[in-house]
């Protein structure tokens, strides 16, 4: 009877095991960090994805948490692309920021509708500070198009959305060497961790 019973507990031990969530599942909502933008034109949330963009996250939230944001403005905004964001002063003075970051565009994460991504120069590994938010699906910008690396998406929105689709319909004009820079400033009055 006893070597019945043994399998037995041993079976119900595995169930009971098994039913239990694993220890780290109580830790997922910390895991995926969100960011509240408040703008002049209203709030909108990001989700960031750590496991997939772990060193553009933490770039992120380094300027998250800094209070670099505070001030800055969308400076590029294009209908039917994206709108870019979280470099320039509201007199489009750039600024100051800190190394750049190695491109992780290669993360599976693609630049659809409502996705966060890095901005960066002709060189893949020159992101900083500036972001964009998708607007539309942007598969023209998944690795390895457009030019053989690819922008890192690194988040998405999670709500405010229609604050972002309010941005993208402002009138624009060029300013100096810059174009699709809005008529009026849309300052980022705070970005801040809500996790």
């Amino acid at each position: 009877m006893r070597q019945h019973i043994a399998p037995i507990l041993a079976a119900l031990s595995l169930v009971s095991a098994a039913a239990l969530p694993p220890a780290h599942a109580a830790e997922a909502p910390a895991a995926q960090p969100k960011v509240e933008f408040v703008t002049t034109m209203g709030n909108f949330v990001v989700q960031l994805d750590p496991a997939r963009a772990p060193k553009t996250v933490a770039n992120f939230l380094d300027y998250v948490k800094s209070g670099f944001y505070k001030g800055t403005i969308f400076h590029r905004v294009i209908p039917g692309f994206m709108v870019q964001g979280g470099g320039f002063t509201a007199d489009m003075q750039k600024k100051p920021t800190r190394a750049p970051i190695p491109l992780e565009s290669q993360n599976g994460l693609r630049n659809l509708k409502g996705t966060i991504a890095m901005a960066r120069t002709s060189d893949p590994n020159s992101a900083t500070s500036q972001f964009f938010v998708n607007v539309v699906d942007n598969p023209s910008l998944d690795y390895p198009k457009p030019d053989g690396y690819g922008y890192a998406v690194f988040g998405k929105v999670i709500s405010g959305m229609n604050v972002i689709e309010k941005i993208v319909a402002v009138p624009t004009k060029s300013e100096g060497m810059f174009q699709d820079v809005p008529v009026k400033p849309i300052v980022i009055e705070d970005a801040k961790l809500l996790n």
